[in-house]
């Protein structure tokens, strides 16, 4: 793995973001959280990602209420088809329409199959989506928790923008994914960013006056141009402090230390 002179945006669908996005599994709806959603977009957030899931669907109706009128440059990104069963068309079609009242949107910009079931074939369960992105209701598709062989599958159904996997410092099992992404111009946001460990970390953390979380999300932004980590938090000072990353850059030494 090499280095590269690392970009502090990215093309995801049609929107150039900054590489740094909020995940909000923990977001519940109160005016506290409403609150907090639209000050972490003020304060440079480009991504909020959710699912039809997240704390039984709080999470979706806070965004909803906080960004009712979405900025332009604001890509609000949801899931849906996690549960065994929650794949068939009909299932996700109503996953799909729950999750547009949630967030007040008649246009959910990024929509993810959260997972790929053996109970229904990806080709009925991607054949949902792409009704509802004929009809405008969706602008793009990711896929979630994938690999190299299904992403292809579900490319020859309709154009994948996005992949949203487990990976870290130290969850590397999906490093053929993230180079196929990187060939193929397909936005890779890890789950979990700020998991992990390594000898090093701590020493390249002091050298940077930073934070081990900055140079756990330093490195997975220097790992390739198309990753787009989403920490999740409930804290605009982490926010603040997880944006400030996007300014370290790591020297070839200290990424191989990390690497």
């Amino acid at each position: 793995m090499m280095t590269t002179v690392r970009p502090t945006t990215i093309t995801l669908g049609d929107k150039d973001v900054p590489r740094i996005g909020l995940g909000t599994n923990r977001l519940t709806e109160s005016p506290e959280h409403v609150e907090f959603v639209r000050d972490a977009v003020t304060a440079g957030i480009g991504v909020i990602d959710t699912a039809h899931t997240y704390t039984g669907g709080e999470s979706e109706s806070t965004i909803g209420g906080a960004l009712s009128a979405a900025p332009a440059d604001c890509v609000v990104a949801t899931k849906g088809g996690y549960a065994p069963g929650t794949g068939r068309p009909d299932a996700l079609r109503g996953q799909i329409e729950e999750s547009q009242r949630r967030l007040r949107t008649d246009r959910i910009e990024l929509y993810y199959l959260h997972r790929i079931h053996p109970d229904t074939p990806v080709e009925d369960t991607l054949g949902a989506v792409k009704e509802h992105v004929d009809a405008g209701r969706i602008g793009h598709v990711g896929l979630s928790q994938v690999d190299v062989e299904m992403i292809e599958r579900a490319r020859r159904l309709l154009p994948i923008a996005a992949v949203q996997n487990h990976y870290n410092l130290s969850e590397r099992r999906y490093d053929d994914v993230i180079d196929h992404c990187e060939r193929e111009g397909i936005v890779f946001l890890p789950y979990f960013p700020l998991q992990g460990t390594v000898q090093a970390l701590d020493r390249v953390a002091e050298a940077h006056d930073a934070t081990p979380a900055q140079i756990r999300l330093a490195w997975l932004l220097q790992r390739s141009p198309v990753m787009l980590p989403i920490p999740g938090t409930l804290a605009l000072e982490h926010v603040r402090e997880n944006l400030a990353a996007l300014e370290i850059e790591l020297t070839d030494q200290e990424f191989e230390a990390l690497a």
